[in-house]
């Protein structure tokens, strides 16, 4: 676990501040799944209240970075094997759906166009991690968005702070799985009003990814 302490900070805002401050900590690798997060050791560093803390590691629990261990213990998050399948078999389920339904819209080339900026956002030369992570998820939000379906964005958005964690768990293995060109098929598959072939290869891209980040997992 680093034990470098996190930024202070001023009397503004306080629990957003904190709660951004130890959310970057986490998805940015700084604490690593299993990581204990103490409220003191915490409350500490960011200059803040315990109970200021307490309020932010809550809602990280809410989203899935943080969950308790013995004896009530908040530790980052992390997920079994298994539980990685599951989390990409549901992934599967909701973009094959915006997949569907963005096939289906008289707006599909408007979401083309959308989809392909998003593209140019997912680098492949090597990058920092947070930045990889988040056009990667970024791309596939903007996906569900574009779906026009507000309940699939709200579950998308409800798994994705697990989704960081699985790509969190093996860190150095990911960068091929947020690539360009591993994207850029479905984009192609929409354009051209091929549903079948867009479901087959969402499917087959959360199946690799869930496979990719299982042994990940496995394997820390």
């Amino acid at each position: 676990m680093s034990t470098e302490p996190l930024a202070s900070l001023d009397r503004s805002t306080l629990r957003e501040r904190a709660l951004d401050s130890v959310r970057s900590a986490i998805v940015s690798g700084q604490y690593r799944p299993g990581d204990h997060l103490s409220e003191v050791e915490l409350a500490g560093s960011l200059g803040v209240s315990r109970g200021t803390v307490r309020e932010a590691l809550r809602h990280l629990q809410q989203e899935g970075l943080v969950s308790a261990g013995n004896r009530g213990m908040l530790r980052v998050s992390s997920l079994t094997p298994v539980e990685v399948r599951e989390l990409f078999q549901v992934r599967a389920a909701l973009e094959g759906m915006a997949v569907r339904a963005i096939i289906a819209s008289p707006r599909r080339q408007d979401a083309v166009r959308a989809l392909r900026a998003a593209l140019e956002q997912l680098s492949e030369e090597a990058e920092d991690l947070p930045a990889r992570v988040d056009a990667d998820l970024a791309f596939h939000l903007q996906l569900c968005r574009l779906s026009g379906n507000s309940m699939l964005v709200e579950s998308w958005r409800h798994l994705e702070g697990r989704m960081r964690v699985a790509i969190l768990n093996g860190a150095a293995w990911q960068a091929p799985m947020m690539a360009r060109d591993r994207h850029a098929p479905i984009v192609d598959a929409i354009e051209g009003a091929d549903e079948a072939a867009a479901l087959r290869i969402v499917d087959e891209h959360m199946t690799s990814a869930a496979e990719h980040f299982a042994g990940a997992t496995g394997s820390a």
